[in-house]
């Protein structure tokens, strides 16, 4: 650490444009170069990103997939709210209302109607074997 002088107020509180950290904020140098770095990647690929991703996914197969993977985020949070008990009566009345009306509503659509008979296609006939060699002319074995 360097042997820096730092101005204070005879309270001890720092001086007006001094933050009493003369090597600055390290997160927040580091979120600037994060920043930075997403920005110029982002003006990249608007110059040619779309070419370069599919030449990767022709060329480099196993690249490609490894890269789809790294953007799935690993673990997700889910937390759960009270849910029903965290509700009032006059929520759940609501609730319920809005349910019948939707289920209302999926009744009015369904039609009714009487089925029609099924009709049968009419039924093929078989050839026979014997038909068919006759008609090859296929010398039988005697």
């Amino acid at each position: 650490m360097s042997n820096q002088v730092i101005e204070r107020k005879p309270n001890g509180q720092f001086a007006k444009g001094s933050s009493g950290n003369p090597g600055g904020n390290a997160q927040r140098s580091r979120h600037a170069l994060n920043a930075d770095t997403i920005r110029e990647m982002h003006a990249a690929f608007r110059r040619g990103g779309r070419k370069a991703v599919d030449q990767v996914m022709r060329t480099q197969p196993a690249i490609f997939l490894k890269l789809l993977v790294l953007l799935v985020p690993r673990e997700m949070e889910v937390t759960h709210s009270a849910g029903i008990k965290g509700l009032s009566d006059d929520q759940i009345d609501e609730m319920i209302e809005a349910i019948q009306a939707m289920l209302a509503a999926r009744q009015a659509k369904t039609i009714e109607g009487k089925a029609l008979p099924v009709i049968e296609a009419p039924k093929r006939r078989r050839r026979r074997t014997q038909d068919v060699e006759a008609k090859a002319d296929i010398p039988s074995p005697s």
